[in-house]
């Protein structure tokens, strides 16, 4: 059956063709930055949609904006196994996040049709949108929506520029009425897989091109505002200021000391704007946002309570108002065992010479939403110095080639077990 696939090194050069491609359609010039919903965006969808339809899928946007393509089986109603990741990114991102697991689900797709392949089981390739949260507060919308678990309160949200996520939904061409009806039945698909890089150093440091996930991390983020009062920079004694940047400095560090506490976990303070944000002007306000992660969910639970309770004290003891806001909340995601193991087998045919090496993911993921849905794994490759969320991402086309041949290869142990 395997003798008629592409090698792992036709692959990786098919790969990296298609990402040129596809990482042309930015927002920024001279950055890769595609937020959700943007012309960016759109521009990708588009493309992804037809490199989907020229693979064999039959494909479209969808109402929440992930363009979703499918192949039929050779058994009528059969549970489908899909391969799926996000094509948005951060500001001034990285090729390969998010981009390289869509372009691996479409190249799988390819090599089947053209082997003449057909699968017990429908093939289903999907490029959700929305997994970055960069534009709007949302959690994995666009694959919860899959999963029936999609917040309606998150059509009121709005972005910096006040657009709320309803009208950029409508605005992109999609319905926000038909997003409910995305929502698949849990028995409609068998399995969810996703490739993606490691956003970590684990496989480089130990030489191995590719690692089979474990689990994701459970993680919160919120949004948290201090005020205080604004008053001249110059005027204002020390002993009467009731300064809302120093006291939010504070929380900062609070935050990292808890985070230091814990094994394993990991606080982040991404966004920090005082206002008014003048040199000679003592801040009134400060909005800023924590992140905070760790691989158990009462650890969480512990690290949440202490941050809440040292904000407070800071707040207090400063004399400054605090808001804590959530917005995000994920609990630790097990990947499914019989499907780590099917990823095993497929390593094992790619190389002789390769680990199935198992790991953790401190990153959150499409594939945390999915498991909701359906049993799901991940893939992890090698990318130089484990970065990520960055134009510095860089990685082999040999390695992108072995990631997706393990893929390929773990599809057809799937249509095996399934036969």
């Amino acid at each position: 059956m395997t003798q008629t696939l592409p090698t792992a090194a036709v692959l990786g050069a098919r790969a990296f063709a298609a990402l040129a491609g596809l990482n042309r359609f930015s927002d920024e010039p001279g950055k890769l930055t595609r937020l959700y919903l943007s012309p960016a965006h759109r521009q990708a969808a588009e493309w992804t949609r037809g490199a989907m339809e020229v693979a064999g899928l039959s494909a479209h946007i969808d109402a929440a904006g992930s363009v979703q393509g499918r192949r039929e089986g050779a058994k009528p109603g059969a549970p489908s196994v899909m391969i799926g990741s996000h094509i948005d990114t951060v500001k001034d991102g990285g090729r390969f996040d998010g981009n390289l697991g869509v372009v691996a689900g479409i190249l799988v797709a390819q090599a089947l049709r053209d082997a003449g392949i057909v699968l017990p089981f429908p093939l289903e390739v999907v490029a959700f949108g929305d997994e970055e949260n960069v534009r709007f507060p949302t959690s994995l919308s666009t694959s919860r929506a899959l999963a029936g678990e999609y917040r309606q309160e998150w059509l009121d949200g709005r972005d910096t520029d006040g657009i709320t996520l309803r009208d950029a939904l409508l605005g992109f061409g999609c319905d926000p009425l038909g997003i409910p009806a995305l929502a698949r039945p849990p028995a409609s698909v068998a399995a969810y897989l996703e490739l993606h890089i490691e956003q970590g150093p684990v496989l480089e440091a130990e030489d191995e091109p590719v690692g089979i996930v474990t689990a994701i991390n459970a993680q919160k983020r919120a949004r948290v505002r201090v005020t205080g009062e604004a008053g001249h920079a110059g005027t204002v004694p020390m002993r009467l200021r009731r300064d809302a940047l120093a006291a939010a400095a504070e929380m900062a560090l609070a935050l990292e000391e808890i985070a230091s506490a814990h094994d394993q976990a990991v606080g982040t303070v991404g966004v920090f704007r005082p206002d008014p944000g003048a040199t000679n002007v003592v801040p009134g306000a400060v909005d800023f946002t924590i992140d905070f992660r760790c691989p158990r969910n009462d650890t969480l639970a512990s690290m949440d309570r202490a941050i809440a309770t040292r904000f407070a004290e800071i707040a207090e003891r400063r004399g400054v108002s605090l808001a804590i806001s959530p917005y995000s909340h994920d609990d630790a995601t097990p990947m499914a065992e019989p499907l780590q193991e099917a990823l095993a087998a497929g390593i094992a045919r790619t190389g002789a010479n390769l680990k199935a090496r198992r790991l953790p993911s401190g990153a959150g993921h499409d594939a945390m939403a999915m498991a909701r849905l359906c049993p799901a794994a991940m893939l992890f490759v090698r990318n130089e110095k484990g970065i990520s969320h960055s134009p510095l991402e860089a990685m082999t086309e040999a390695d992108a080639g072995i990631a997706i041949r393990v893929m390929l290869e773990t599809v057809l142990e799937l249509a095996r077990r399934a036969a």
